[in-house]
């Protein structure tokens, strides 16, 4: 059974950085989309970012309102992903999930499409 776990979350003021990692653990398979996503409390999950890295180079996909702010990049050798995110807002307050989609691959802008999800890290930015 494939293990995410996230980590990096926490309190920063608007304007301010965090980076945020993703621990994989059990993987089987040799390729995965890696996403983020967040969520506020009673709202339904939002499409971050995600990566996929295949034969033929490397994809990266980023929501319109995280981009040119956020960073998405995924260290193979020890499984690991970030989400480096900068100019943070009030409006990117939320829990922050990491998830993996294998093969056959899914839409990476849908929560549906990922099969492994890590229990979440909080992101809290103060205006």
């Amino acid at each position: 059974q494939l293990q995410l776990v996230e980590s990096g979350g926490g309190l920063v003021q608007s304007g301010g950085s965090l980076r945020l990692s993703c621990a994989v653990s059990g993987r089987t398979f040799t390729g995965y989309t890696m996403g983020w996503f967040r969520q506020t409390p009673g709202k339904e999950r939002e499409f971050v970012s995600a990566v996929n890295v295949n034969w033929s180079g490397a994809s990266t996909y980023y929501a319109d309102s995280v981009k040119g702010r956020f960073t998405i990049s995924r260290d193979t050798d020890i499984d690991r992903g970030y989400l480096q995110m900068n100019s943070l807002q009030p409006e990117d307050t939320g829990i922050y999930y990491c998830a993996a989609d294998p093969p056959p691959y899914g839409d990476v802008t849908l929560a549906e499409s990922y099969d492994y999800w890590g229990q979440g890290t909080q992101v809290t930015v103060s205006s």
